[in-house]
């Protein structure tokens, strides 16, 4: 497919997922593309038809559209046979799950055979291909049923239905919107609600179309890649595929950081000593700042940040990543020479640790370790003015460093798109996000002896190792490569053997190099005296690998049975909040964030079991409001890599946040 017809393509379901505003991931707009699937942009005959099926909804005070006959718009608009719509009544050893110590029993309305008998297998359970739950006219699907011993959303039921059965898709539908929710076992959920009144208006045919190409019953009941369940699935596995890629672009980030700080340094100076005498502290800054960006990142794109337009015009990562997107267009050649970025992190980063407040805007104070900015005063001031650093090896002065525009924009633009295509953060899971930034630990900063050059690991996880190429030329011919290896991993060999034993300056090695030179980490030849980043030998050896959910889950759930078995079918909320679960070698932290999930549904069930939740923010749910008890009551974790503590701190952060 050419490039211009796929980014063409890229952008219709960007246009549309726009729309509907996903909450984690359902559908990848690449995978979509790969099957060759797209939304029918030519729909005005076929919204007619959907409008004809809808009456006028009276109930609130601007005007809705509803369905009275939800069978109907199954059969005579997307195209499902009788035979679809299974009656769940007549399965109901199969499909209705009790919840007697919750009072409630689920059970969905239809079920979608996975075949025409209802057989089946494929990871569908007992031969289902989907559930189809339809709730009371006017229900709230993100409230729970009126009169509910359990305090259960209509939507969490839902979920929870689709976990016991194993059935990994369904459709929750109210009488004026479905929702397409993926629950795979052991993974995050992801949901698409499809609301009415927007599809019937001229402004939601894209969102109507997308509804028609997932929905139909083509779709559904369809075979190959361009089947609704194949697209799930592979959604879901390129996810996989994305952290490799997105680990590989935070590692340059940070080596675009590293650079840019460089570059500061030749207006500023003290950088050069405080590689020298603090070498783990400046490594350190620069990694928080990656991590404070893939905070501020996750919690914009999932909705947590204030909407208010002083902040989005004038704090926001997505308003500066628009602004320098823009010149960078506009002035290509000069985002070297032009200042400003960098001041603007600096403020909204202090903005999040202390809040602030300026007419409507009203920005809560996050404080914590991760945005404190006394912990490393270098990323705000280089020297003390006169080129010496101060006795801390920080600088004393208030000159913020000169880091260019452009190393800002290059270090966002490798965080937020991927494929030419803008990351979202709402489709990632905390832990992706966590294992994604393993990538960035295991290095030191070193400054150069001599002239040097990046050769790439050997390894598809590893990482860059920096070679001095003036002590490769100083060595004989035949020990040239059997450094090159000891340094890197890469054994060299044939004409590139033969180039290296030749070599008689810095451009003939790196020219015998050619093909194994990580240009992300060393553009161009480094001078002496230049603070670069080094992996550890542990880093080169191990790589950084992607810990998925399938795999923390299951460990999980099977780790932590034996214990909820002892303590009984309904633990007080104290007894759950008692336990002490610890990780001796977190990393990130993928499993203690599982395992903060798995705690927090015991104490929601515990708490409706007992008596009823506690007073309730706001602007949480009990679900949210369990995980943050779970991680300060029951959660500890070791790792000797300090950083890795810090990246474990900054995912739990994530999964217990509240807007307010």
């Amino acid at each position: 497919m050419p490039d211009r017809e796929r980014e063409r393509l890229i952008f219709a379901h960007q246009e549309w997922l726009g729309f509907v505003q996903p909450v984690g991931l359902v559908v990848s707009p690449a995978v979509m593309v790969d099957a060759q699937v797209a939304p029918d942009r030519n729909v005005s005959g076929r919204q007619r038809e959907f409008t004809a099926l809808l009456e006028p909804d009276d109930r609130g005070a601007t005007r809705r559209w509803r369905a009275p006959d939800l069978r109907r718009l199954f059969l005579d608009w997307l195209g499902w046979e009788e035979d679809d719509l299974v009656d769940a009544g007549a399965h109901r050893e199969l499909l209705e799950i009790a919840l007697p110590e919750l009072q409630a029993v689920l059970a969905p309305t239809w079920a979608a055979p996975a075949d025409g008998d209802g057989g089946g297998d494929d990871g569908e359970a007992a031969g289902w291909r989907m559930l189809v739950r339809v709730e009371d006219p006017g229900a709230d699907l993100d409230a729970p049923p009126e009169d509910a011993a359990w305090n259960a959303s209509r939507h969490e039921r839902f979920v929870r239905l689709l976990a016991e059965t194993g059935v990994p898709a369904g459709l929750l539908c109210a009488d004026d919107r479905i929702r397409l929710i993926h629950a795979p076992g052991g993974e995050t959920p992801g949901w698409l609600t499809f609301d009415f009144s927007q599809m019937a208006m001229p402004a939601g045919r894209p969102i109507l179309a997308a509804f028609d190409m997932l929905l139909s019953a083509e779709a559904l009941f369809g075979t190959g890649e361009a089947s609704l369940p194949a697209l799930l699935r592979r959604s879901r596995e390129a996810q996989a595929e994305v952290s490799t890629r997105l680990a590989r672009q935070v590692l340059a980030a940070l080596y675009e950081l590293l650079r840019g700080f460089v570059a500061a340094d030749a207006h500023r100076g003290g950088l050069e000593a405080l590689a020298r005498e603090s070498p783990k502290r400046l490594y350190n800054g620069l990694v928080v700042v990656l991590m404070r960006l893939v905070f501020l990142l996750y919690t914009e794109d999932r909705g947590m940040m204030p909407d208010h337009p002083v902040y989005q015009q004038h704090y926001s990562l997505g308003g500066l990543f628009a602004r320098l997107r823009a010149d960078a267009a506009a002035h290509p050649d000069t985002m070297d020479q032009r200042y400003g970025a960098w001041a603007q992190l600096l403020a909204l980063f202090r903005l999040v640790y202390g809040g602030g407040r300026h007419g409507g805007l009203s920005f809560v104070a996050r404080k914590g370790r991760l945005f404190d900015s006394s912990r490393f005063p270098f990323l705000e001031r280089l020297s003390n003015g006169r080129g010496s650093p101060t006795e801390d090896g920080t600088g004393g002065g208030a000159d913020l460093p000169l880091a260019p525009d452009g190393t800002v924009w290059r270090v966002l633009e490798n965080l937020m798109v991927l494929d030419g295509e803008r990351l979202s953060y709402r489709t990632l899971d905390v832990e992706q996000i966590g294992s994604v930034y393993e990538a960035i630990m295991g290095f030191r900063i070193e400054l150069t002896a001599g002239r040097s050059i990046a050769v790439r690991s050997p390894k598809r996880t590893g990482a860059a190792a920096v070679v001095d190429v003036d002590e490769l030329l100083s060595a004989a011919g035949g020990k040239r490569a059997r450094a090159v290896a000891e340094r890197t991993g890469h054994k060299v060999a044939g004409a590139a053997d033969a180039a290296l034993r030749q070599a008689q300056t810095v451009e003939d090695v790196v020219a015998a190099l050619e093909g194994r030179v990580d240009r992300d980490a060393t553009p161009d030849i480094v001078p002496a005296q230049t603070p670069v980043l080094q992996p550890t030998d542990e880093r080169r050896r191990s790589g950084s690998h992607y810990t998925p959910s399938t795999l923390t889950g299951p460990i999980v759930a099977e780790t932590l049975q034996p214990i909820f078995d002892r303590l009984g079918p309904a633990p007080t909320p104290d007894r759950i909040l008692d336990l002490k679960i610890l990780d001796p070698a977190m990393g990130s932290g993928a499993f203690l964030v599982e395992a903060c999930r798995q705690l927090a549904r015991k104490l929601v069930d515990a708490w409706r079991a007992h008596g009823g939740p506690p007073a309730i923010p706001l602007d949480e749910d009990e679900l949210l409001h369990a995980r943050r008890a779970v991680a300060q009551r029951c959660l500890h974790g070791v790792d000797r890599n300090p950083m890795a503590v810090e990246l474990a701190r900054l995912s739990l952060w994530l999964v217990t946040f509240a807007k307010d």
